[in-house]
Formats: structure tokens, C-alpha cells, sequence
């Protein structure tokens, strides 16, 4: 893990890949918690008789529930000891670009693109791949700005 103590340091690291995450599988009890917070009981995500039966073969894990793990898998790679708090501030560029199969791992691989520092706190702008374990193609590429304030 990284532990970013200045604005240096973040500057040094643009450009460069910040880490990879430990590997996270995706049971079903996760996506039916998923499901149950969110209200979206899609069958293909919940329905473990139906979706064993569709081109799948199993239940597959929510598009933005894999969006939703990027804090949880970043907080494996860099700590910011220069701010009060972190916030996510956006994503952009989001394409979810593999199914995730129940019981699938997934990883995080960020890379800082830019920061930009301004009035309302430092703004850190990452490139966000989750790999999906036995697969060539990830499961998600994602560009997201966190807000650091003071």
C-alpha cells in the first residue's frame, strides 16, 4: 500500500500504475445483498434456477455493484494522510465489458491519470481496470475522480 503524504508525492505517481488489489470472490450472498439494497431483483442476477438455464449458466454479478467495489479494492492500494476525507466525486467512462459469473474473482488495477489541485480540495482522476480471474477481457474499465478536501 501507498501512503500519500504530499501533493509531490501524487505528482510523482502520474503516470504510473498505484497497485494491484488482492483478489475478491463474488458469492451469492453478495449479489442478493446487492439486489435486496438496491431493488434491482433482475432474474439473471438472483434467480439461480433460471439463470443456470440461460446463456450464462449461472447468476451474474451486477454492472454497477462491480462499479460500487472500486472504493473497497482502491482502499488496498493507497491511504491519503494529507486530507480530512476522501470523497468520490465521479466516474466517467464506464463500460462494463465482461459477465461476471457467481463465485468469478475479480482485482483492481488503478493508475492515476492527472490531479488537479483546486479550491475545493485535490482532485485525483484514475484509469480502473477490474481483471476477472481466468479471462482475457476485464470485467470493468473505469475512469473516476476522488476528491480530497482538507
Amino acid at each position: 500500500m501507498i501512503e500519500i503524504t504530499s501533493i509531490g508525492q501524487m505528482e510523482a505517481l502520474v503516470g504510473q500504475e498505484i497497485g494491484t488489489s488482492d483478489w475478491l470472490k463474488i458469492d451469492q450472498d453478495m449479489i442478493n445483498a446487492f439486489a435486496t439494497a438496491t431493488g434491482d431483483h433482475q432474474w439473471i442476477h438472483v434467480d439461480t434456477a433460471r439463470a443456470a438455464a440461460s446463456a450464462f449458466g449461472s447468476t451474474i454479478v451486477h454492472g454497477f455493484f462491480l462499479l460500487s467495489l472500486l472504493p473497497r479494492l482502491k482502499s488496498q492500494l493507497v491511504e491519503f494522510k494529507l486530507g480530512s476525507m476522501t470523497i468520490n466525486y465521479g466516474s466517467e467512462k464506464v463500460r462494463f465489458l465482461a459477465p461476471v459469473p457467481v463465485n468469478s474473482r475479480v482485482r483492481l488495477k488503478t493508475k492515476l491519470l492527472k490531479i488537479e489541485v483546486a479550491a475545493s480540495g485535490i482532485k485525483l482522476f484514475t484509469k480502473n481496470n477490474l481483471e476477472l480471474a481466468g479471462s482475457t477481457k476485464d470485467a470493468l474499465v473505469a475512469e473516476t475522480i476522488t476528491l480530497l478536501k482538507a
